[in-house]
């Protein structure tokens, strides 16, 4: 499709390979997709922050478009839904990476965006946007978006 349509850039450099799928939303110009992930807590109780599951993303008519980058951490949490089944309730800080946020490398593939893809030019970035998210630790806001089942 990328291909077809003109829309292939090049590959990502090195450093921005390893980027969440949340930092890669938060960068997004456009979101098409909500993500639903459900998460069952380890029945063994000496490993509680053990946990297994699956993540359906699902596509949706393009709801918006961005106007300004970062996008803000309230939109990006109004296109996730966690369910988690476990016995207690579950502390984002023990999800791992999965829902892990780096303001600084988000800062940073903005910026390489700007500089290498023709989309993203005329796109500014607000850096009070990006001072609401942490330095290294979960989107902001995403314990609201889970459901303890």
């Amino acid at each position: 499709f990328a291909l077809a349509n003109n829309l292939y850039c090049s590959e990502l450099p090195e450093e921005f390979r390893d980027l969440t799928w949340v930092e890669e939303k938060i960068c997004a110009i456009y979101c098409m997709t909500a993500h639903v992930t459900c998460l069952f807590q380890s029945t063994d109780p000496s490993q509680p922050r053990i946990f297994h599951g699956n993540m359906c993303a699902h596509d949706m008519n393009v709801v918006s478009t961005a106007k300004v980058l970062p996008q803000m951490p309230s939109d990006v949490n109004g296109f996730l839904s966690i369910v988690f089944v476990g016995a207690k309730t579950i502390d984002p800080k023990n999800l791992g990476p999965m829902f892990q946020v780096h303001k600084a490398k988000i800062w940073t593939f903005l910026l390489w965006l700007h500089a290498h893809n023709h989309l993203y030019a005329h796109i500014p970035f607000d850096p009070e946007v990006m001072s609401l998210y942490p330095d290294d630790g979960p989107i902001p806001g995403m314990s609201g978006h889970v459901i303890h089942d």
